[in-house]
């Protein structure tokens, strides 16, 4: 029981972060690579907004996301649209902004080591433990996990519920169907990137409470969304959260019962045999 607890409580900080990354693949189509590295911005701000004004990692993200958003939105209309324009095919397009965001990605540790320093940084936020089932667990795993599922919750309802969260889910199954229905597919594509890296900055505000960071981090975050995104399927929000747990469950257990150090090698194996024998994600269709 407690190795399940804890992967669950992992599992939901990975589904936050994974479904930034999903929103932009799925709908913008961009493979962004620079995606750790906005999760690591989150957290320098929420450890910056508590070290200095005594702010709650949970509230600095109601700061922290329009901010995110509009910078993540510019990054597309005026790095990522041209290139989205000159991509004759999808394959161009994902291969351009693979090279594109992985410079990006320098660019942003590059930013952060300037503005933050090299060191590890982290903090004490609601560092006591709680009981559940019988076993103890520290209470901020627990508030970022409830905090990450709420937020997860609230995208998945305003994507299946509102208008303009059925438009991106048009624009990712077929856009250019999207745009005879009178969709603007840049400017839903440009919201789809924005909210994507807003999402992934608040997931970093949640997991600074408990992980300690630093500038370099941001790449292991992005192989491990881009795990969950592949497992659960490009463009579902569903298989997110679900692929999310089952690699939390997952890493838990081989940390717990085997080796701490054969997480990362156990997570690239299920991602392996995922590619192998479901590479359309947990719950895609295989292609005609």
């Amino acid at each position: 029981m407690y190795i399940i607890i804890t992967g669950l409580l992992l599992g939901g900080s990975y589904a936050l972060i994974a479904m930034g990354l999903n929103l932009q693949y799925g709908v913008a189509r961009i493979m962004n690579l620079a995606n750790g590295e906005m999760l690591v911005a989150g957290g320098f701000v929420a450890f910056w907004l508590y070290t200095t004004a005594e702010l709650s990692p949970f509230l600095s993200i109601f700061l922290l996301a329009p901010v995110v958003f509009a910078l993540n939105w510019l990054i597309y209309r005026i790095m990522l649209l041209p290139l989205v324009r000159r991509a004759k095919t999808r394959g161009q397009l994902e291969v351009d902004s693979i090279l594109a965001t992985f410079g990006l990605s320098f660019v942003a540790v590059g930013l952060m080591l300037a503005v933050f320093g090299g060191d590890y940084f982290s903090y004490s936020y609601l560092a006591r433990s709680v009981p559940i089932a019988g076993d103890t667990f520290a209470l901020n795993r627990v508030s970022a996990f409830i905090g990450a599922a709420i937020l997860c919750g609230l995208v998945y309802l305003w994507l299946n519920r509102s208008r303009v969260g059925l438009s991106l889910r048009a624009v990712a199954v077929a856009p250019e169907s999207a745009r005879l229905v009178g969709i603007d597919v840049a400017q839903r594509s440009a919201l789809a990137f924005g909210l994507g890296g807003a999402i992934t900055a608040m997931g970093g505000a949640l997991v600074s409470s408990y992980l300690t960071l630093d500038a370099s981090t941001g790449v292991i975050f992005t192989l491990k969304a881009l795990i969950v995104v592949i497992m659960g399927g490009v463009g579902d929000v569903r298989g997110t959260i679900v692929a999310a747990l089952m690699l939390g469950i997952l890493e838990t257990f081989v940390a717990t019962v085997i080796d701490p150090g054969l997480t990362l090698a156990a997570a690239y194996g299920l991602f392996i045999l995922i590619l192998l024998f479901r590479p359309q994600g947990l719950f895609g269709r295989a292609s005609a």
